[in-house]
C-alpha cells in the first residue's frame, strides 16, 4: 500500500512516520524542493532536524509521481491552500483514493459556511475517491513522532471509510476512534483555536488560571452553539474532537494559536506580534471567518468576537477582557 502526504509539514511528517512505523510506503509531497534532504539525511529540514524519518519515507517533489499509485491520500496543507490544491490532485489520480483531510480550519474563501471536507467534496468527484475521512483531535506533531501515547478521531459521513482509516493508523501509541458527526468534528477541531488565542490573550495579561478555565469552558460553550446551529451532535463536543483538542490547545505554549494569544496579551496589542509572526495560526483567519458568519445567523459569541476586534479592529486584548467580564448577567 503507498500513503501519500501533501504538505511535508510539520503534522504531515508526524502522520508519515506512524504510517511507516505500520508497515506502509509513504511519499511526502510539497512544493519546497528544500524537503528533498529527507531522501538523503532522513531528516526533516525545517520540522524534527534531530530526528531521523523511517527508511519508508521518501520524498517527492512532483505532484503528478508523488499520487501515482496511491492508495491514501493524506491533506497536510493549510486550509487555505486545500481547494486549489484538490483541483490539481483531481487531474492527476489515477485510480479511486482514500482521501483524509487532516487541517482544522474552514473555507475562508466562501462567504457561506464550508468545512474542509465539503471542499474536498466538492473538488473531488466521487468516482475519484471514497467518502471523505477527517483526522482530528488532541494531538502535536512532537509527541507522535516521539510515539507518546496519542488518541485522535477519524470522523466521516461513513462509518465504513472511518474503520478503515482507523484500523490502517492505530497501533500501540497512536489510538484512533470513530465518529460521524463530521459537521460537529470539523467545527470543534477549528473554532478551538479561535479559543486558544483568548486563553493566551488571558495567560499573557498575567489573569492566572481561574480566568483561563472560565474563558476554556464558556468557549466551548460557544463553539457548540455554532455547531448545533448547523446540525452538530452534542455528545461530540464531550469526545476528542470538543472538549479533549480544547483541553490540549488552551493549556500550552505549545500550541501555536495559544502561544500567539500569549504574546498579544504580554504586548496589550495583536499589531506588532501578528507583523512578526511566521507561523501557520489557523485561528486568526477562523476568527474573522466565524464572527462575520455568526454576526449573519445571529449567534451570540462573544469570546469570538472579542478576539475577531483584538486581530483586526486593533483593539486593546485588556480592554476586551474588562468588557467580557462587565457583560450582562446571566444564568449559565
Amino acid at each position: 500500500m503507498k500513503i501519500t502526504f501533501l504538505g511535508a509539514g510539520s503534522w504531515g511528517t508526524a502522520l508519515a512516520t506512524v504510517a511507516s512505523h505500520n508497515g506502509y510506503d509513504c511519499v511526502m509531497y510539497d512544493k519546497d524542493k528544500a524537503y528533498e534532504e529527507i531522501n538523503y539525511d532522513r531528516t526533516n529540514p525545517y520540522f524534527f532536524n534531530d530526528f531521523l524519518l523511517p527508511d519508508n519515507i521518501h520524498f517527492d517533489g512532483n505532484l503528478a509521481s508523488a499520487l501515482k499509485g496511491a492508495d491514501v491520500v493524506f491533506f497536510s496543507v493549510p486550509s487555505r491552500a486545500y481547494r486549489d490544491l484538490a483541483k490539481e490532485v483531481t487531474s492527476l489520480l489515477d485510480k479511486k483514493v482514500y482521501v483524509v483531510s487532516t487541517a482544522k480550519g474552514f473555507d475562508i474563501s466562501s462567504s457561506t459556511f464550508k468545512t474542509l471536507s465539503t471542499v474536498l467534496r466538492e473538488e473531488i468527484p466521487e468516482d475519484k475517491r471514497y467518502p471523505i475521512v477527517s483526522l482530528l483531535g488532541p494531538s502535536f506533531a512532537k509527541e507522535v513522532i516521539a510515539r507518546k501515547m496519542t488518541c485522535v478521531t477519524a470522523s466521516s459521513l461513513s462509518l465504513e471509510t472511518a474503520s478503515y482509516i482507523q484500523n490502517i493508523f492505530s497501533n500501540s501509541y497512536f489510538r484512533i476512534y470513530t465518529n460521524d458527526d463530521e459537521i460537529g468534528c470539523e467545527c470543534c477541531a477549528s473554532l478551538k483555536n479561535v479559543i486558544a488565542i483568548a486563553a493566551g490573550i488571558a495567560y499573557g495579561l498575567d489573569q492566572g488560571e481561574d480566568v483561563k478555565a472560565a474563558l476554556v469552558t464558556r468557549g466551548l460553550k460557544e463553539v457548540m452553539k455554532f455547531g448545533l446551529a448547523h446540525g452538530a451532535k452534542k455528545d461530540t463536543y464531550l469526545g476528542l474532537a470538543g472538549v479533549g483538542d480544547m483541553m490540549l490547545t488552551c493549556n500550552t505554549l505549545t500550541s501555536r494559536n495559544y502561544s500567539l494569544g500569549y504574546e498579544i496579551g504580554k504586548n496589550n496589542d495583536a499589531r506588532e506580534v501578528l507583523k512578526n509572526n511566521k507561523k501557520t495560526c489557523e485561528g486568526v483567519y477562523t476568527a474573522k471567518y466565524i464572527y462575520e458568519l455568526s454576526k449573519n445567523l445571529k449567534i451570540e459569541m462573544p469570546i469570538v468576537q472579542a478576539v475577531y476586534e483584538v486581530l483586526f479592529n486593533d483593539c486593546r486584548p485588556y480592554d476586551k477582557m474588562i468588557e467580557l467580564m462587565a457583560r450582562s448577567l446571566k444564568k449559565e
